[in-house]
C-alpha cells in the first residue's frame, strides 16, 4: 500500500500571500469607509472615534495583489534592514566562538553544582531572547546541553528545556527585543523601547516560572531517572560531551563578549535617553560586528563572509515583514481597514476596556500558530490593534505587550515553528513526548500573560 503523504504546514509566504488575495477579495464585499485622524496636544495623531463615514469603493485589481508585496518590503524597509543588519552581526559574533566559549566556562564553573546550572544557564540563555531575539542562533547550544544535562543525571528533555525554554522565556517578555517589541512599537508610534520598567517585570515573571517548573522537573529525574519518558533513549545515545575539546575561552573571546555587554549598555541608554532609532540602533551593532571581527583577528574576507551568512540566515524572517505589510497595502488600497476597526470597535467599545485587552492577547495568542514569525505578525496586527486601541480605551503600549506575549509563548510548543521543530529533531525528542511534557508549563504562561496583560490596562501601562 502507498504511504498517505503527510500533510504539510503551508509556508508563513503561502500562508502571507494567501491573506493578501482574501483581502483583496474583500475589497470587493465589504464597504469602504474612513476616519479621520486628529492631532493630540503631544503631536500624536490618532483616529478620531467619532468621524467614521462610509466612502466609495475601491476595490483593489490584480495588479494592485501582485505589487502589494513589493509595496509593502518598500514601507517596511527600515524594520527590514534593521534585522539584516542584526542577523549579520550575530552571525559575527557567533563564528568567533565566544559565546559558545562563554557557556562552556559557566558549565565548569558550576562542576559539582549540577542543580545549578539549570538556573543560571536558563537566565542567560533567556537573556539572549529578551535581549538580542535569540531563536534559531540558540540551535547549536541544543546538542551539547542535551549531552550535559544526560551526563550530569538529567535527561535529554532538560538540556532541550534549558535553551528552548529558557530563551523563549525571554523572547517573550523581551524588554530589548528589536524583533518584536522593537517593530510593534514602531508601528504603533511609541518610543522605542518605552515601558522599560514594567517589561522588565514581566521577563522576571515568565523567567521565574519557566525556571520553576524545569528546575522542580529535573530534580525528579535526578533523584529517579526511569520517570523520563526519554529514559531508554538517553541511555544509548553516542554523543558524548568532552568540555575540555570545546572553544577556548581566552582574550579573544573575553574581549568579544565585553564589546557585547558595552553594546547592551549603550542600547539601552540609547533608546531610553537619546531617542534612537532604528537607524542609531543599526549603526551600533554593526559598529559591534566589526569590533568583534578586529577582537577576535578575523580576516577582512572572514569578516565578510560571516557578516553575509549571518543576514542570508535571517533573510526568511526578514522578508516576512514585507510580505506581511503589504496584507496592509491591500486594506488601506481597498479602504477597508477603517471598516474592519469601526465593526470590531462597534462590538468592544461596548464591553470594559480591561476585556478588549484580553480579547487583543488572546487574539495574538491564536494567530501565532498560522505566523509564528514575530516581527511578521507585529506586521500584520499592529496597524490595526494600535487604532483599536485607540478606540476601545487600552492604552497603546498594553497593545503590544498583549501583542509580544502571545506571539511568543507557543513558539516552544507549535509544530509552525521551524527552529522549534529543528530543535526537537537535534535533541531526538519525539514531538509528541515533548507536547506532553511542556502542556502545563505552556498553559501556566498563557494563564500569567492574562494576568500581566489586565495588570497593564488597570494600571494605564504607557506612555499611552
Amino acid at each position: 500500500m502507498e504511504k498517505k503523504k503527510k500533510r504539510q504546514v503551508p509556508h508563513v509566504y503561502a500562508l502571507l500571500i494567501g491573506i493578501v488575495v482574501i483581502c483583496a477579495i474583500l475589497t470587493y464585499i465589504v464597504p469602504a469607509g474612513s476616519y479621520e485622524m486628529m492631532t493630540l496636544k503631544d503631536g500624536r495623531e490618532v483616529v478620531d472615534p467619532n468621524s467614521f463615514q462610509y466612502t466609495e469603493q475601491t476595490p483593489v485589481d490584480l495588479m494592485g495583489v501582485l505589487s502589494s508585496v513589493f509595496r509593502g518590503m518598500l514601507e517596511a524597509a527600515d524594520i527590514i534592514f534593521l534585522i539584516f543588519i542584526f542577523g549579520g552581526c550575530f552571525g559575527v559574533i557567533t563564528d568567533t566562538g565566544a559565546l559558545e566559549a562563554g557557556l562552556v566556562r559557566v558549565t565548569k564553573f558550576l562542576a559539582g553544582k549540577e542543580a545549578m546550572i539549570i538556573p543560571v544557564l536558563m537566565v542567560l540563555f533567556s537573556l539572549m531572547g529578551a535581549i538580542v531575539g535569540s531563536a534559531e542562533d540558540l540551535l547549536p547550544y541544543v546538542p551539547i546541553l542535551v549531552s550535559l544535562c544526560v551526563a550530569l543525571g538529567f535527561d535529554s528533555i532538560t538540556g532541550t528545556a534549558i535553551v528552548l525554554c529558557g530563551g523563549a522565556a525571554g523572547f517573550t517578555s523581551g524588554f530589548l527585543n528589536a524583533y518584536t517589541v522593537g517593530v510593534a512599537q514602531g508601528i504603533a508610534g511609541l518610543h522605542l523601547f518605552s515601558g522599560l520598567g514594567y517589561r522588565l517585570v514581566v521577563y522576571a515573571a515568565f523567567v521565574i516560572l519557566t525556571v520553576g517548573y524545569v528546575y522542580r522537573y529535573a530534580r525528579k529525574i535526578k533523584k529517579n531517572p526511569t520517570l523520563s519518558s526519554m529514559h531508554d533513549v538517553d541511555q544509548n545515545r553516542d554523543d558524548k560531551l568532552d568540555l575540555d575539546k570545546m572553544h577556548e575561552f581566552g582574550l579573544k573571546e573575553k574581549l568579544v563578549l565585553l564589546s557585547l555587554l558595552v553594546t547592551i549598555i549603550l542600547l539601552i541608554i540609547g533608546t531610553v535617553k537619546w531617542g534612537w532609532y532604528f537607524e542609531e540602533i543599526a549603526a551600533l551593532f554593526f559598529g559591534l560586528s566589526i569590533v568583534s571581527a578586529i577582537f577576535s583577528r578575523m580576516s577582512i574576507n572572514q569578516y565578510a563572509i560571516s557578516l553575509g551568512e549571518g543576514m542570508a540566515g535571517i533573510a526568511m524572517g526578514a522578508l516576512v515583514c514585507g510580505f506581511a505589510r503589504g496584507i496592509t497595502v491591500v486594506l488601506t488600497d481597498g479602504n477597508i481597514l477603517h471598516t474592519i476597526l469601526h465593526s470590531i470597535a462597534g462590538v468592544l467599545s461596548e464591553l470594559p476596556s480591561s476585556i478588549s485587552a484580553l480579547g487583543m492577547y488572546v487574539f495574538q495568542c491564536l494567530l501565532d500558530y498560522p505566523i509564528p514569525s514575530g516581527s511578521g505578525q507585529a506586521s500584520v496586527t499592529m496597524p490595526i490593534m494600535a487604532h483599536l486601541a485607540d478606540l476601545t480605551g487600552v492604552t497603546r503600549q498594553t497593545s503590544v505587550l498583549a501583542f509580544q506575549l502571545g506571539d511568543g509563548i507557543s513558539n516552544v510548543f507549535s509544530p509552525t515553528s521551524g527552529y522549534f521543530m529543528a530543535a526537537l529533531a537535534l535533541a531526538k525528542i519525539p514531538f509528541e513526548k515533548w507536547v506532553k511534557w511542556i502542556l502545563p508549563l505552556i498553559g501556566l504562561q498563557y494563564l500569567l500573560g492574562a494576568v500581566l496583560v489586565l495588570i497593564a490596562q488597570f494600571t494605564s501601562y504607557g506612555p499611552f
